[in-house]
């Protein structure tokens, strides 16, 4: 059985009271609930983890080998910010698809630039918990193909 791993990235641990204008009301276990059902629907195994911390992230990233056969990754702020993310994904044989809640182009200009998507095969942004779905269906047509 194929499995994913799923990385929430900084703050996304306080979704359903943060920002509930921007990132609607869903928590974090919602969507990992909602995946973990869908993945088995899709005869996948999926595991979710959540740091706030750039190098706990890089590590989980580095560790993926063979374990994994994708990434599922919300880099939350560290989008914007972190070459270390980027650098580690396209270190990586293993396929990323890049999720936000939230349409980071339709956000502040300092959002609309993202610097580990162009390490990814695909950026899902803007459907919030369904962004994560969807990038499920996308992993699931990368690993058939």
């Amino acid at each position: 059985m194929k499995k994913i791993l799923v990385i929430h990235g900084p703050n996304l641990n306080l979704l359903g009271k943060r920002e509930p204008d921007v990132y609607g009301n869903v928590t974090i276990e919602e969507i990992n609930t909602a995946l973990k059902a869908r993945a088995k629907e899709l005869k996948l195994s999926l595991e979710a983890v959540q740091s706030n911390h750039e190098g706990e992230i890089v590590d989980l990233i580095g560790k993926v080998g063979k374990k994994y056969s994708a990434i599922i990754i919300n880099p939350a702020a560290y989008t914007h910010t972190s070459v270390a993310i980027r650098d580690a994904l396209q270190a990586i044989k293993t396929p990323a698809v890049e999720v936000h809640l939230s349409n980071i182009y339709a956000r502040e200009e300092f959002r609309r630039h993202s610097l580990t998507a162009p390490a990814c095969r695909g950026q899902i942004s803007g459907f919030g918990k369904n962004s994560y779905l969807l990038a499920l269906e996308a992993v699931l047509d990368l690993l058939e193909d």
